[in-house]
């Protein structure tokens, strides 16, 4: 069961006011801990595919992606924790993990508990907060649940819209 009930929720999860692709993000990350990220797809066995442009290429480690040229292409990693979850890793720096949730397959209970179950996972690798925001609005530090580290769990960190 997942830590967050659906009906309790499910604001967060409207493409009309979270945006088709809302944030999800880890700071004060390091390259060590992107690599940890890797690992947990190579270990849980998501469907996964690594991007540069529209090239699929075999997945690199993290120093190899991170130290790419300022003027390459942001590369991108595509996870399926599940059929029709999407997460989209984007490489944009060392210092924050990256990535967009598809909310068009984020719909009911289910998928909720799968959301939360892999930003659990990750927090829980890292030791380290997973923080979820509006599209375009993680750096305004406005998060509207995550991976709480001390609870460890998902928590509720903004009062759903309409409730």
């Amino acid at each position: 069961m997942s830590d967050l009930v659906w009906d309790e929720v499910r604001s967060f999860f409207d493409l009309d006011l979270m945006g088709t692709l809302p944030d999800v993000w880890v700071a004060n990350a390091s390259v060590e801990d992107w690599q940890a990220v890797l690992d947990l797809v190579e270990a849980h066995g998501w469907s996964r595919e690594y991007l540069e442009g529209d090239v699929v290429k075999p997945l690199p480690r993290a120093a190899q992606v991170l130290s790419r040229p300022v003027d390459a292409e942001c590369p991108s990693l595509r996870v399926w924790p599940a059929l029709d979850v999407l997460a989209i890793f984007r490489f944009l720096s060392d210092d924050v993990i990256d990535f967009d949730v598809d909310l068009r397959g984020l719909q009911g209970q289910g998928r909720l508990d799968i959301f939360c179950e892999f930003i659990t996972v990750i927090g829980r690798r890292l030791g380290k907060p997973v923080m979820m925001s509006p599209e375009g609005d993680w750096d305004l530090g406005n998060p509207v649940l995550g991976f709480d580290v001390e609870a460890d769990h998902v928590v509720l960190l903004a009062q759903p819209w309409g409730a």
